[in-house]
């Protein structure tokens, strides 16, 4: 579960810089920044001088710059972002969620099951109403946030948790935590997590914290049940959920540039048919 936690709290770390990024960074949380990046800078310098694994020096002078660049970055968006600039962010974003969409959608070995599955995936989806639970939780949050009607609360929910749970790596490193102790995928997948966290909290706000939830209860299911997923989940049955997935992230780019609004949610039963599938063949 270690992995998982680490993906969890980078999630955490990114949306909170993000939401700061997008709502605004105050004196107040300026200075408290400050302090942070200055207690753990101290903090690394000492344990590395007392264990020889970093240089005491090089420490403080990375914790030096990190709180200049934190200074500026605190000064240039006291304010937030304007519109004008979360509007192209969010563009850009779109743009390279639809890119990453097509690449993990030409995983597929089998496109009439890739097919099969969305078709058995959308009715099964439909009818438990998956997008509209899915909604009710972000506009429940939004609610309790105070967010108006325009609040992006449940859109970056849903969008955030799709394209951190949706993905070879998800599966891959999961099942490496259960059944070797190899932590090393999730942590590179914390890394990018962390930095698309950032992004997308800049201009969708809250909602994609809330998505660690999802991450830590994903990843963290398949990471306890391992050892009995892990026949059912060979190379060729992830590729064909990555495929799946990679179609279905296609769809919340295309979501985010408002080119069309897809029912991503109803669609999620989908990723799970060829397991089933290669399972009873």
């Amino acid at each position: 579960m270690w992995g998982t936690i680490v993906n969890t709290v980078a999630i955490l770390l990114g949306g909170l810089l993000g939401v700061l990024i997008y709502k605004g960074i105050s004196k107040k949380v300026l200075l408290t920044g400050s302090a942070v990046i200055i207690i753990v800078s101290i903090a690394i310098a000492v344990i590395g001088g007392l264990s020889s694994s970093i240089h005491p020096l090089r420490a403080v002078i990375g914790g030096v710059v990190a709180c200049i660049l934190w200074l500026i970055v605190g000064l240039l968006l006291r304010n937030g972002l304007s519109e004008a600039y979360s509007n192209i962010i969010m563009q850009g974003i779109g743009l390279a969620v639809v890119v990453i969409g097509i690449s993990s959608s030409l995983e597929t070995r089998n496109m009439v099951l890739v097919i099969i599955s969305l078709v058995i995936g959308g009715i099964i989806g439909q009818a438990l109403g998956i997008e509209k639970r899915l909604d009710s939780l972000g506009m429940m949050a939004q609610k309790r946030l105070k967010g108006g009607e325009n609040s992006t609360v449940s859109q970056g929910f849903v969008s955030a948790s799709l394209i951190f749970c949706v993905g070879a790596m998800a599966i891959v490193g999961s099942l490496d935590a259960g059944l070797k102790g190899n932590y090393a995928t999730l942590y590179a997948k914390s890394m990018l997590d962390g930095i698309t966290s950032i992004v997308l909290a800049s201009t969708l706000g809250v909602g994609v914290m809330f998505s660690a939830v999802a991450v830590f209860l994903y990843q963290g299911a398949i990471t306890l049940t391992a050892g009995f997923l892990a026949p059912y989940l060979s190379d060729f049955v992830v590729a064909e959920m990555t495929a799946i997935g990679g179609i279905l992230i296609i769809g919340i780019g295309l979501s985010m540039l408002n080119i069309r609004k897809f029912n991503i949610g109803n669609l999620l039963p989908a990723i799970f048919i060829p397991p089933i599938y290669f399972s009873s063949s």
